[in-house]
């Protein structure tokens, strides 16, 4: 299911998801996004990596660091410790 790309699962109406996909595009990072709601391994993997919940946004990257609902700061933080994002 994961490439070698970030991973965004996501829904329509998610409004955390909406800011992480403008940070991503923001940065430009390729990224692939994955609606659960029309995805049902997908759903369920994200069920699994959570604990049972359908949290999203679960963020995939590609070492397989999984970060979920993060913040703009904590995502920014995420891409410059896995390589995809530089500077401060």
């Amino acid at each position: 299911m994961i490439d070698t790309r970030l991973t965004m699962f996501t829904t329509r109406w998610c409004g955390d998801c909406r800011l992480a996909q403008r940070v991503l595009d923001r940065h430009g990072i390729d990224y692939q996004m994955v609606d659960i709601t029309e995805d049902a391994t997908a759903r369920r993997y994200v069920e699994e990596i959570n604990g049972g919940y359908r949290s999203v946004p679960t963020i995939v990257f590609p070492s397989l660091k999984v970060i979920v609902e993060p913040t703009e700061r904590e995502l920014e933080s995420s891409l410059r410790s896995e390589g995809l994002l530089q500077g401060p």
